[in-house]
């Protein structure tokens, strides 16, 4: 969340963000309620600050004193209350306002205002012939099954087999063995969290715009991403200087409730349980700049070294989501998508500055008795496996329904080429 102060001082500042996100708070009601909260709570401590005085006035009787103290109780009682009542009132706003926004950031509605900043070198495959989806080239291998998913768990979840848990398995280990050799620190996390996690990390666990599973009668939500985990296990905890950067890859099941409309649904693009290797760094501010670029030159080198054609996106405003800063996309290209082929989104960066950091209370010291300050949180996506699988099947095809396979991921993966079984 921002720094309430910064909200009362630049309440325009924040509105006008607001509004190019697209997101509904009413500021000049946070402003009332927090103004009303401090006046409070001034009027409190002086309250506070009389009751000490008089408890050292020797110049009153014992009566007098009880009498100016049971009013004063009573004073402190009632302010205490109102110091309560315009938090809360305060706080329920406070915490829906999302992060200010990159002053180069896009200012748009939705990702049709999305700005495209660069492609990378790898060439959109061309064919002789109709290309498959990768759901065709999934059944003709043997290897995405998702009519078993649905009939296990429903619509939205999926069984890979053969070669395709072991293309699965080789893209994770890949990725993680990419950025342990960069200085991350691997790390396999639970797939639960508690709500108060989730809300400190910006997801919302309950209500109509949740997009996790809440687990009945618990405080407990599956986890839509590592991030939620990874910044949860630094919560309200003071790092020193000297420990940060830190660089952290992360891998968990992600679990999400959305489902798109249309080609959207079908296969592994937009499903609801997902593996994901996930990058989070833990900065001091004036590193995290650098370290965004950082994350999306991870990605860019990661696709780029699986030969996977991609194109960078500058995520607007109003697509960001709430404890952005800035976010960087990088859409693949799949040539089964859409009418002739599209791109489609593979992984995300963003810089989340102090927001997450403010939630969790996560903070640093330069000196050891120097005062605590908040930290940075970045988070980007090196594989979400489902849609890295897409674009492997289907960019690499052949006219026989073979797959070849990339340099990169043939040590991890033992093959040069996937065959289908009936053409083996």
């Amino acid at each position: 969340m921002l720094d309430r102060a910064y909200v009362l001082a630049n309440a325009d500042k924040v509105a006008e963000n607001c509004r190019n996100r697209g997101v509904d708070v009413d500021i000049p009601a946070f402003v009332a309620a927090e103004t009303a909260r401090r006046d409070a709570d001034k009027a409190l401590q002086a309250a506070q600050t009389e009751a000490n005085a008089l408890a050292s006035d020797k110049s009153l009787s014992v009566d007098e004193k009880r009498e100016r103290g049971k009013a004063l109780r009573e004073k402190r009682e009632a302010l205490k209350a109102e110091v309560d009542k315009r938090t809360e009132e305060a706080d329920a706003l406070l915490w829906r306002i999302p992060n200010m926004t990159h002053p180069e950031s896009p200012v748009g509605r939705d990702d049709h205002d999305n700005k495209e900043i660069s492609r990378n070198a790898v060439a959109i495959p061309k064919f002789d012939f109709t290309p498959r989806d990768h759901v065709a080239l999934g059944e003709l291998h043997g290897i995405i099954d998702t009519e078993g998913g649905s009939k296990v768990a429903g619509p939205g979840f999926y069984f890979l087999k053969g070669d395709g848990a072991l293309l699965e398995l080789a893209l994770q280990n890949f990725a993680v063995n990419f950025l342990v050799k960069r200085g991350y620190v691997p790390h396999i996390t639970p797939d639960i969290a508690r709500d108060s996690v989730l809300m400190g990390t910006g997801f919302v666990p309950r209500g109509n715009e949740t997009n996790t599973y809440h687990i009945e009668d618990t405080d407990l939500s599956l986890i839509a991403t590592s991030e939620i985990t990874l910044c949860g296990l630094y919560q309200d905890t003071i790092l020193d200087a000297a420990q940060l950067p830190i660089r952290i890859a992360g891998v968990s099941h992600c679990f999400r409730t959305e489902r798109a409309a249309g080609r959207a649904t079908r296969g592994l693009y937009r499903v609801h349980q997902f593996t994901k290797v996930e990058m989070v760094v833990i900065a001091p501010p004036e590193q995290s700049e650098a370290l965004h670029k950082e994350l999306l030159a991870n990605e860019r080198d990661i696709f780029d070294a699986l030969e996977i054609p991609y194109r960078v996106l500058d995520i607007c405003t109003g697509d960001l989501g709430a404890a952005a800063y800035r976010k960087y996309d990088l859409e693949a290209w799949m040539p089964a998508r859409g009418q002739g082929g599209e791109f489609g989104e593979i992984t995300s960066t963003s810089n989340c500055t102090e927001f997450q950091a403010r939630r969790l209370n996560i903070r640093y010291r330069t000196e050891p008795k120097g005062k605590p300050l908040y930290v940075h949180t970045l988070n980007g996506t090196a594989i979400a496996l489902g849609r890295a699988m897409i674009s492997i099947l289907e960019n690499n095809q052949q006219a026989d329904g073979s797959v070849v396979v990339p340099k990169a991921l043939r040590p991890f993966l033992g093959k040069d080429v996937l065959t289908p079984p009936a053409a083996k």
